[in-house]
């Protein structure tokens, strides 16, 4: 361990000033959506509506983010990262404020669907700004700490969510509607800050005049046929693990409070370990890496959570429960960010920003499926039995996108390099 901590001391060191400033503003802006997250589905439960309204909220939402990624991943690529987050983060903050507030059902969508289009510009250009800021050699450490970040950022967030619900709630006495909306706003005010430091980023204008006339769809296929095709091949990784988490994932907070009855703190805790579990899992992650390869650690990761979320499914115990989806958080998630080093050091710099943006908009496009799905499996069955076929379909979907991870890129797939800006197959 000791070795460990040291290796990532060292890596840290190393970080430019663009990567520090941008981890900061990462950090506030998981701690703001980790509170809005959290309780959100209580939020349209206070208004009155069923689960099937929460469903819709996230199809929607993840349905504008699937949309967007595409063309937002091209743009980034042409105009630069910085802009795009900015312009996200700006009008993210704000749909967030207005789904705070609003109660007509028509509206909370829009607003579902405006979070899911201008967070889509801030995911798009995460990676890829990480990427152009960094070594090859510092990214499996660089993404994973970005992701532990995340991770520990969501930890306050949703710690915050629960308790500061509940603070005002309780002891504040204060409804329960008015409790949450408030708790909301301050999860809006931590977006709105993590601003400053993103504003402060120098990024420079690497792209010439020539290259950017390349960028057109005809010399794109034309010239980066190889790196399209690795794009695809991750992508239908991607849009199976999508399907199966859109099953699970945005419920997960539902599942406690419907099978055990717990209040939204304990819920909140819950939450936050499962994301401080997946922050160490994420530090540890590189070492993984340097002793089996990137491509068979992803495989063991996510091959070892199974078994913990089929436990989650079946116990009726809470801290069996609570032990299973730490560790199914924790493992799942600790190969994130290996798949998305190998990701950016397979294609070149020009198509970073397509390559992140069509993984992510296939994951997207798995929870806009799936979430109606399902909430209407849960109502139907019940609380023991709804979530655990949810859960069931997850674990299957999982197993074949590992299996299919597997067969695809353990071996480097042969191509000829055509053109001198074609990036090397993994």
């Amino acid at each position: 361990m000791a070795s460990i901590l040291g290796d990532w001391k060292e890596q840290f060191r190393y970080y430019n000033r663009n990567v520090r400033l941008f981890l900061i503003s990462s950090m506030l802006v998981h701690i703001g959506m980790g509170i809005f997250m959290i309780i959100y589905n209580y939020y349209i439960r206070e208004l009155g509506y069923d689960d099937q309204m929460n469903g819709s909220v996230i199809a929607m939402q993840s349905a504008a983010t699937a949309l967007l990624l595409l063309p937002a991943g091209i743009l980034s690529d042409r105009i630069g990262r910085k802009k795009l987050i900015v312009v996200g983060a700006v009008f993210t903050a704000i749909s967030l404020l207005l789904r705070a507030t609003l109660s007509i059902d028509i509206l909370l969508l829009s607003g579902a669907f405006m979070t899911g289009m201008f967070m889509a510009l801030i995911q798009v250009c995460s990676i890829p700004l990480l990427a152009e800021n960094s070594t090859e050699k510092q990214r499996v450490h660089l993404f994973s700490f970005n992701f532990a970040i995340i991770m520990l950022a969501n930890v306050v967030g949703n710690t915050l969510g629960g308790t500061l619900s509940d603070f005002f709630n309780v002891i504040i006495g204060l409804s329960s509607l008015s409790s949450i909306r408030i708790t909301l706003i301050i999860g809006v005010a931590f977006f709105f800050a993590s601003l400053i430091p993103m504003i402060k980023i120098r990024e420079e204008k690497k792209l010439t005049s020539k290259t950017v006339q390349e960028r057109s769809f005809k010399k794109l296929f034309k010239i980066h046929r190889t790196g399209l095709k690795i794009i695809l091949l991750f992508a239908v990784a991607q849009i199976i693990i999508g399907f199966g988490s859109g099953l699970v994932i945005p419920y997960l907070n539902l599942y406690f409070v419907d099978r055990f009855e717990v209040s939204h703190t304990l819920v909140g805790l819950i939450l936050s370990s499962g994301q401080a579990m997946t922050a160490v899992a994420l530090m540890i992650g590189p070492a993984v890496v340097r002793k089996v390869g990137e491509v068979r650690a992803v495989v063991i990761l996510q091959l070892l959570s199974i078994p913990f979320l089929l436990i989650t499914a079946f116990t009726e115990t809470l801290w069996i429960a609570v032990i299973g989806f730490l560790f199914r958080q924790a493992l799942m998630n600790a190969g994130n960010p290996i798949q998305m080093s190998l990701m950016m050091k397979s294609v070149d710099d020009s198509m970073k920003g397509l390559a992140n943006s069509v993984g992510q908009a296939v994951f997207q496009l798995g929870w806009a499926v799936m979430g109606p799905i399902s909430t209407t499996i849960v109502m139907v069955h019940g609380s023991y039995s709804g979530y655990a076929i949810v859960f069931s379909i997850t674990a299957s979907l999982y197993v074949i996108a590992t299996v299919y991870f597997y067969l695809v890129f353990s071996k480097p797939i042969a191509h000829k390099q055509k053109n001198k800006q074609e990036s090397r197959i993994i």
